[in-house]
């Protein structure tokens, strides 16, 4: 059977030429967190919808929706700190078991009938808690879990479609079970996810990467992760770049109603579907990033890829036909998972191993960082211009970015290409 298992497995791999599920502990990752964040997803939007359904208040669904992201922001940089001083395999363990207990408790909630909007928002904010410690951890325990360094780009490009088709389908079926079953079955499919999670980190046989517990205070860790990042010039414009682009351009979605509503005429249904676009072209993006090997010329697509987005933007402003504007939307996608994974290859390929977690801790924190900002900004844009001209000002800023980034490619790439080599050495 297990010689059978290797053949089919081998197969695979040269079918897909997907080089990083060579690796046994990124394929049982892969399955795992599959599984786990889809159902993950599904409870982002099952939650938002119950409290609604409970309290029949918009500020209080704003002021849910507000603490629930607030522990991520607060607590990712410190996570990256933890990843540094202990083994990500352990901690990564422990986040998916309080994650499956904390959606356990929702699932005992609902079926109890118990839920009230106390209940409900002290369980979102701690999902916030375990989505703030859980992204950078996740994001640098893949170059642990590689074999081969080469196929690093590989399993980065992997972790992105997984990511991207669960942000895709988690949500679909969570709306199915919202309008048929209820939220009760959305918490109960996300707690048994967290049992493949946990089962495959289990299945893994992982070298412990982390660096041994350093007697520094965690606060002085932090600053000394800040201080490399700031001095260290690919990474510091890498990370620029990539909050500008969370800043201007991830901003059409906060006003992807009005668009749906007012502009193409349409209902939740047309929302659905703009909302969706951007995941269709995060797939693509990610199709195509994993057959890729090696860091050479990923820089480049990180500085073109912000001026894509904005003439995106600019198009999808001014498009009035509902199948164009899908369109467009499927292209801003691809072009923005495009510049996220890019970024995350550089990055991951050329840092220091003892520095990984706390740089992996600012990668998310200029993600996750920029959506209240992106939010409140595209909101106020559209209620003093107008949407279409809020997207034309956010588009104006990403092609400004990218000319800002493209002029120190030269220099980029020569440090990149450096930092690159003595990684490779180490």
């Amino acid at each position: 059977m297990a010689n059978l298992h290797q053949t089919l497995t081998q197969r695979v791999n040269t079918a897909l030429h997907f080089p990083a599920f060579r690796s046994r502990n990124f394929r049982f990752y892969f399955l795992g967190q599959s599984l786990s964040l889809s159902g993950t997803f599904m409870t982002q939007v099952a939650v938002p919808w119950l409290i609604y359904d409970v309290t029949h208040s918009a500020w209080l669904l704003g002021l849910a929706g507000f603490l629930g992201f607030l522990p991520a922001l607060v607590l990712t940089p410190f996570s990256g700190v933890l990843s540094d001083r202990w083994s990500r395999h352990y901690v990564l363990t422990l986040v998916q078991l309080f994650g499956m207990t904390v959606s356990g408790s929702l699932t005992a909630l609902v079926f109890t009938g118990m839920a009230s909007f106390p209940s409900l928002l002290i369980l979102s904010v701690l999902l916030g808690i375990v989505k703030g410690i859980d992204m950078p951890i996740r994001h640098a325990f893949v170059s642990d879990i590689v074999s081969d360094r080469a196929d690093l780009t590989n399993a980065i490009a992997l972790n992105s479609i997984m990511l991207s088709s669960s942000r895709l389908m988690g949500p679909a079926i969570g709306g199915i079970l919202l309008a048929t079953v209820g939220a009760g079955f959305c918490f109960l499919f996300d707690t048994l996810s967290y049992l493949g999670a946990i089962w495959a980190l289990a299945s893994m046989r992982v070298v412990d990467q982390s660096i041994a517990k350093q007697n520094t205070n965690p606060w002085k860790s932090l600053q000394e992760g800040f201080s490399y990042v700031y001095t260290f010039l690919p990474v510091r414009t890498i990370l620029i770049l990539l909050s500008m682009q969370g800043l201007f351009g991830i901003s059409y979605m906060a006003v992807l109603p009005i668009f749906a509503a007012d502009i193409l005429q349409g209902g939740a249904g047309a929302l659905g579907f703009l909302s969706a676009s951007g995941a269709v072209g995060s797939v693509i993006a990610c199709a195509y990033l994993s057959q890729r090997r090696g860091i050479a010329g990923l820089e480049r697509i990180i500085g073109f890829c912000p001026a894509a987005i904005g003439i995106g933007l600019i198009a999808f402003s001014y498009s009035r036909s509902f199948f164009l504007s899908v369109l467009i939307l499927i292209f801003v996608g691809a072009a923005g998972t495009m510049q996220v994974a890019c970024s995350n290859t550089v990055i991951q390929s050329i840092v220091e191993d003892s520095k990984r977690g706390r740089v992996m801790s600012f990668y998310a924190l200029s993600l996750v960082g920029m959506m209240p900002l992106s939010n409140l900004l595209a909101g106020s844009l559209a209620h003093a211009f107008g949407a279409p001209r809020a997207l034309l000002v956010c588009a104006i800023a990403c092609i400004l970015g990218s000319i800002w980034f493209v002029r120190q490619l030269p220099v980029l790439t020569r440090s990149i290409r450096v930092a690159d080599q003595q990684a490779k050495s180490v």
